[in-house]
């Protein structure tokens, strides 16, 4: 690999992957592929549904602190939804299992890695000339 993929403190040369800390020899990696993660969606809506269902008996029981903790709930619940990232991962598969070389939200950040990856082992095993 005569350009060695250097970017966000992740780097690919013809020896190994290193990111976040970890490092991977380019013999022990077997596959790499890149995977997506969706906003969690269960947690914002019963954070949510908490909160209105509190804002409602505080209403019916005319208590402006049970209507307020509701509201406040609404929001947080709300405030969670907005705040998650769509998040894409470069799993690494080697003879031990799997794990997680990289996490971002930029996809096209993780496939380029990914990509450099695949160079790399394709140039370490193309036979020296």
């Amino acid at each position: 690999m005569d350009n060695p993929f250097n970017d966000r403190g992740v780097s690919v040369t013809r020896n190994a992957l290193s990111s976040a800390g970890q490092v991977f020899p380019l013999r022990d990696i077997v596959d790499v592929r890149v995977v997506t993660v969706q906003k969690n969606k269960p947690v914002p809506i019963v954070i949510s549904v908490a909160g209105l269902i509190g804002a409602i008996v505080g209403a019916v029981l005319h208590s402006p602190a049970g209507l307020v903790c509701g509201i406040m709930l609404i929001v947080v619940g709300w405030l969670t939804w907005i705040t998650q990232d769509v998040t894409h991962r470069l799993i690494v598969k080697t003879a031990d299992g799997e794990r997680e070389a990289l996490m971002s939200t930029d996809r096209e950040f993780v496939e380029r890695v990914g990509a450099a990856v695949q160079r790399a082992k394709t140039a370490a095993a193309a036979p020296k000339a």
